[in-house]
């Protein structure tokens, strides 16, 4: 794998594909930095080399053209100050102004062009587009794994306008893609997959996927009760896809047939309204009574779980076990999050992908007490899916 450590990048600009969409709030102050501190070593690096960066990267979704709700000269500050560096800011991405200032740029100078995404043409995938953007650097590196799922003008299209010695992944992909590799490929057995959320819809592919590769698949949250009503149990009126019954039979089936081990839920606590104030009890999950939900694992799924993620060797992480937001129903995903820290303390690899598995484990403060934590929710899935990336493939070639 190719990264900035196989590049000298003295005397030469950098055009690095970053992911920088972070929140703002109303006042356009960012919430959380995470996204732009995970850059900071791959710039560090090549600044250190003596060579000067041209940054790039989306914010939001805008809809109809430059806005400034959606610029990116509000991060300007944040990235000059967790860089120990001065940024420039170029208010277009493609303009005059923009080409004048990068090809001025001195070793040890920064550069932010404007949203990538005020043209149409960065997410149609635009060739033309992603050649303009090509004539702002020597050396093209792409460190933004979160958006190497989308075959964007530059993401995917723009490092064909590059020589194989001048692109390569920044300490960001390199760690995401060595760490899905790990997972999907070179995984120390038993490999424990723990998948929850809402919906069974939306993990069906990672599903099967994962039962080519895993000994044990937990299901949890939301989606575990079009499981059990698959299986003829009552859930209330918990969440369940009901044209999904037949799916979720057929996956259990599946994994039957090929040895996997799937873990439903076998009690729940429930409640009679969807809100932390709610009623509450405890069932079992298949005699849920009519009026009532289940919104967490229960005390015997709880140490039922426990019992597999602690005797596992590899394990990924991906989607909570209840609406870990509301206090009374966050103790089955907080109790996976600690039994994943206890196995990967005991040299277990714990790889934690997704968005509201990243949240609970930064919930829980526990983000350095696992082996590795993903930036790119859904770039993790379709990595997972489909064996590769886009913006994987655009440098690997």
């Amino acid at each position: 794998m190719k990264t900035v450590d196989s590049i000298n990048f003295a005397g030469k600009r950098a055009l690095i594909r970053v992911d920088f969409n972070v929140p703002l709030n109303d006042a356009f102050e960012v919430t959380d930095e995470t996204r732009i501190k995970a850059a900071i070593p791959t710039l560090k690096k090549i600044l250190k080399d003596g060579g000067s960066i041209v940054l790039m990267s989306h914010l939001g979704r805008p809809k109809e053209g430059p806005t400034n709700k959606y610029s990116l000269k509000h991060i300007v500050k944040n990235v000059s100050k967790l860089l120990g560096a001065d940024v420039q800011f170029t208010e277009d991405c493609i303009g005059a102004d923009a080409f004048s200032r990068s090809a001025a740029l001195k070793p040890g100078q920064v550069l932010l062009l404007e949203n990538l995404r005020f043209y149409k043409e960065e997410e149609n995938g635009n060739e033309e587009f992603a050649q303009k953007l090509s004539k702002h650097g020597d050396v093209y590196v792409n460190d933004a794994f979160g958006t190497a799922h989308r075959a964007h003008a530059s993401t995917a299209v723009i490092a064909k306008f590059f020589n194989a010695d001048s692109k390569c992944f920044g300490f960001v992909m390199a760690g995401e893609v060595a760490s899905i590799d790990k997972v999907l490929n070179k995984a120390e057995k038993p490999f424990t997959a723990i998948i929850g959320g809402a919906k069974v819809s939306d993990k069906i592919l990672i599903i099967e996927q994962l039962m080519n590769k895993a000994n044990n698949i937990l299901i949890g949250g939301g989606m575990a009760f079009t499981f059990v009503k698959a299986m003829g149990g009552n859930i209330g009126k918990s969440l369940c896809e009901d044209d999904r019954l037949d799916t979720a039979k057929a996956l259990l089936e599946k994994a039957k047939k090929m040895g996997v081990n799937i873990y439903i839920p076998t009690d729940s606590v429930i409640a009679d309204n969807f809100a932390n104030d709610a009623a509450v009890k405890h069932s079992k999950i298949n005699e849920i009574p009519d009026g009532w939900m289940g919104l967490d694992a229960g005390p015997e799924t709880v140490k039922m779980n426990n019992e597999v993620i602690k005797n596992s060797k590899t394990i990924l992480w991906n989607g909570p076990m209840g609406v870990f937001e509301m206090s009374n129903f966050e103790n089955g995903t907080k109790q996976a999050a600690n039994a994943i820290v206890e196995a990967t303390k005991n040299g277990a690899f714990s790889l934690i992908g997704g968005g509201d598995s990243v949240a609970a484990i930064n919930k829980y403060n526990l983000a350095d007490k696992v082996s590795y934590v993903s930036t790119g929710g859904g770039a993790l899935l379709e990595y997972i899916e489909q064996g590769s990336l886009p913006g994987v493939r655009a440098i690997e070639g």
